[in-house]
């Protein structure tokens, strides 16, 4: 893996030269666990499963190069699973035939736990090698990483982190005043934090897609499909981004969904979206 080498002149406070090193490396360990059910009287269906644990140095942050800890995209437990299925056909007649033939329904049902957080901090550069990396923050002890629901809106509300009768976003956030920032001379820290890298969780993430098709055929190999799609059918809320920067008013809290925090493309086309739908008619021969 990547390592940032960023080294800076004491005396000055400027940067000297940095470089990047192939330098680090990653360990990943899973349990994956599938099931899978063919074709059989209309019905497929897989449904998988992964326990697993990730951790490495730096991950993308070249300078998080020293401190190692959870992988960014260390997942504990993700599971995914989908169905298909051709309803039976009701009746013979014309009726029957033109209203209750040809149905079918596709599913699809993802859940996964939290990624980790990293408490990023002021630069701190170590008077050893001085090299510059994040300093994180300090553990407080004896008080609780999480807030959860009403008593996660009264202590933000406290602290003025939330307006009055406002709630936390998705009921949880992290407690501010389990973190504090290391000492500091001239705003810069001294050491680094005493919060490990990627200590602390954000949200998890579950979401159900569903389709109902109907086909008409047209000749032996050759039909007409249409498809009424619902993306996060029960319009659950996903939230995404958590603000890591200790010491500002939104720390600890999530300040986007999950759709909003994935990248460029439409919030339509990810997951943790609200409910959307659309029609499809194809030709499937």
């Amino acid at each position: 893996m990547l390592r940032l080498e960023n080294v800076n002149d004491p005396t000055t406070n400027t940067n000297l030269f940095f470089s990047i090193e192939n330098a680090l490396t990653s360990d990943y360990d899973s349990l994956q666990v599938q099931f899978r059910r063919r074709l059989s009287q209309g019905l497929t269906a897989i449904g998988s499963y992964t326990w697993s644990h990730c951790v490495d140095y730096g991950s993308q942050n070249y300078a998080f190069g020293y401190q190692r800890g959870n992988c960014d995209f260390d997942l504990r437990h993700n599971f995914s699973g989908v169905f298909s299925y051709d309803l039976p056909n009701v009746g013979q007649n014309g009726f029957a035939n033109a209203l209750l033939h040809h149905w079918g329904l596709d599913d699809r049902f993802t859940e996964r736990t939290a990624f980790p957080i990293t408490l990023y901090g002021n630069l701190f550069v170590d008077p050893l090698t001085d090299k510059t990396t994040y300093a994180g923050a300090d553990l407080v002890p004896n008080q609780p990483l999480y807030l959860y629901g009403a008593n996660c809106a009264a202590v933000l509300q406290g602290l003025k982190d939330l307006s009055p009768g406002q709630g936390c976003p998705g009921g949880r956030a992290i407690n501010p005043q389990a973190f504090t920032p290391p000492p500091a001379a001239n705003g810069i820290p001294t050491r680094l934090g005493t919060t490990p890298r990627n200590f602390l969780r954000g949200f998890g993430a579950w979401q159900m897609d569903l389709a109902v098709r109907r086909e008409f055929p047209i000749r032996e190999n050759v039909k007409l499909q249409f498809r009424a799609e619902a993306f996060n059918v029960f319009n659950h809320p996903n939230f995404g981004i958590v603000n890591s920067s200790v010491g500002q008013p939104t720390f600890g809290q999530a300040t986007a969904t999950l759709a909003q925090s994935l990248g460029v493309l439409s919030p339509l086309y990810q997951i943790g979206g609200p409910r959307s739908m659309q029609f499809a008619l194809k030709l499937v021969f």
